[in-house]
């Protein structure tokens, strides 16, 4: 009887477990970089329309925000604040002098989809980049350049 309890509980978990695996929803993308730009933005220059300009101006189309460094001025970004599909959002905002100690993400169709960690002597902040956050001494952002044809339109959508 053991045996037969322990032959059916093992059943449950291989079909619990090949179930969860049937509900992950994962997406992938394979690419190589066409090239790497490497930009600096001057004292006063506001990240997302330094990024905004670049793509712009490059006809980048896709691309992976690799690294960033700097300080800033003033920072502007958002991030999500519930649970909820669409999540809520704030909007934090300060004029305060902080270290750019990071900035990843993506350009998506040509959209800058990019976040910013920000710190100081006593805290890390950061989220989703807006317009608003400003260099004080500069900022050095790194990009690969994909492909035009890759299809990342709905990359960062929370919708399958």
């Amino acid at each position: 009887m053991k045996c037969h309890t322990l032959l059916f509980l093992c059943l449950i978990l291989c079909f619990s477990v090949q179930a969860q695996q049937n509900d992950l929803k994962v997406q992938t993308v394979s690419s190589g970089f066409e090239r790497i730009e490497i930009i600096k933005m001057g004292p006063g220059t506001d990240m997302l329309d330094g990024l905004n300009s670049v793509v712009g101006e490059g006809k980048i189309k896709n691309a992976v925000i690799l690294a960033g460094i700097g300080s800033v001025t003033d920072y502007h970004y958002h991030v999500v604040s519930d649970r909820n599909l669409p999540p809520a959002q704030e909007y934090p905002k300060a004029s305060v002098a902080m270290d750019l100690v990071s900035v990843q993400g993506y350009v998506l169709n040509g959209r800058v989809h990019a976040h910013i960690s920000l710190s100081d002597e006593n805290s890390v902040v950061g989220g989703h980049l807006e317009k608003g956050t400003k260099a004080l001494t500069f900022f050095v952002i790194t990009i690969g350049v994909l492909p035009d044809n890759l299809d990342l339109n709905n990359l960062d959508s929370y919708r399958f």
